[in-house]
């Protein structure tokens, strides 16, 4: 009898690692192999690499006074930072991000505005703009345009949210900590990856007591913060050298 029990849990054990194995986000080494791996490549065996940012004002580059700056913006960002890695490879950086624009419409003309492009790796920053229409309807369509990327063999990377300064983001169960935790489990979910800058935001409020600092608006971060975020997905570039 005692060794019956012992088994059960023995199984229990395995299955919830299993489990646990199979619920997890890509990991930052391997996920984009192969597009590191065409990176890497000189002239003439290599291509155009697209990366499309698809999302709200924050990727869009908007500051205060709708003032856009574009090449301040965490996308173009990464683009310098990919280029420092990668001196060879010719990278298209393409913005199909609408300032004001929630996740339902993001997803409403993704098959139109995004894929077309043939990208190789998608970001996917809403979560401030959704606050407005809560968690369950984001995830609908979060899972969506996760779906239609997938199913077309591209890469994803979800973006948690960077701050708006009217929410305490180091407060339990704050509403954006809510959309991040909503977008670190989708990543595990569709085994897709997950650039997280909403922690490290957390973390500077916590050393420093604010992100104003960091931001050149309410809700829109300046250079500062924008090279935060860029960080967070530089992470999934990194090389084994």
């Amino acid at each position: 009898m005692k060794r019956n029990v012992l088994l059960c849990l023995f199984a229990l054990f395995v299955m919830s690692s299993v489990k646990g194995q199979n619920n997890k986000a890509s990991d930052t080494l391997n996920y984009l192999s192969s597009v590191k791996k065409e990176l890497k490549l000189k002239y003439p065996s290599n291509r155009t690499i697209n990366l499309i940012f698809h999302g709200h004002s924050v990727p869009s580059g908007y500051w205060h006074n709708s003032e856009v700056h574009t090449l301040d913006s965490y996308p173009h960002i990464v683009l310098e930072k990919l280029k420092d890695i990668y001196p060879y490879a010719v990278v298209n950086v393409i913005t199909t991000s609408i300032g004001g624009e929630d996740s339902e419409h993001g997803q409403l003309r993704f098959a139109k505005d995004v894929l077309p492009y043939k990208p190789d790796v998608i970001f996917i920053d809403y979560a401030l703009n959704d606050l407005g229409m809560g968690l369950e309807r984001s995830k609908i369509a979060w899972s969506k345009m996760i779906e239609e990327a997938l199913k077309e063999n591209i890469k994803v990377i979800l973006i948690t949210p960077s701050p708006d300064q009217r929410v305490n983001i180091l407060e339990p169960n704050n509403e954006l900590s809510l959309h991040a935790e909503q977008i670190r489990q989708l990543a595990a979910q569709f085994h897709v990856g997950l650039a997280d800058p909403f922690v490290a935001f957390q973390k500077v409020m916590q050393k420093e007591g604010s992100v104003k600092a960091y931001m050149s608006h309410v809700n829109h971060p300046n250079r500062k913060g924008h090279e935060i975020i860029a960080d967070e997905i530089m992470k999934w570039f990194v090389t084994k050298e």
